[in-house]
């Protein structure tokens, strides 16, 4: 009979302290943690961009080098892009100059952003990365051309 006691005293849970004490920490590190995750996604949605807008230039000072003009749709470039999941693109503009001869303009624009983003939008001209107009330049948290 002495043997059973022991037996049942040794069989111990956790108190409700300790499981409240754990789920207060867990809770503390979700806080910082969900935050920090939400802007690498979002950055990383920001970097498909980059990266598409990096290669319409490229594209387009190909087209200028044999034309003697840049191109007025995106059709007319030698790059095959699948279309963007997360911004929408907007039509290749004249840029600075006013004409397309020596200067153009492209915007993408976050469709859906979520997380308190907003919409926001990523603009490249011939010179490249345009942080005048764009609206990321806002948000450094998420633009993956901030230094901060």
């Amino acid at each position: 009979m002495n043997k059973q006691i022991i037996k049942r005293t040794s069989k111990r849970g956790f108190s409700l302290v300790e499981l409240a004490v754990v789920i207060v920490i867990i809770g503390v590190l979700a806080a910082f943690a969900v935050p920090k995750f939400r802007d690498s996604v979002e950055r990383s949605k920001a970097s498909e961009a980059y990266n598409y807008l990096s290669s319409v230039r490229a594209a387009q000072e190909r087209y200028q080098s044999r034309q003697g003009t840049y191109a007025d749709d995106l059709a007319n470039l030698d790059i095959q892009m699948a279309s963007s999941k997360h911004f929408t693109v907007g039509a290749i503009e004249a840029g600075g100059t006013g004409s397309l001869e020596d200067s153009w303009k492209l915007t993408l624009t976050r469709k859906d952003a979520s997380a308190g983003y907003g919409d926001y939008t990523i603009v490249f001209t011939q010179d490249g990365f345009n942080e005048d107009d764009s609206s990321i330049s806002n948000l450094p948290t998420i633009n993956p051309m901030s230094t901060s």
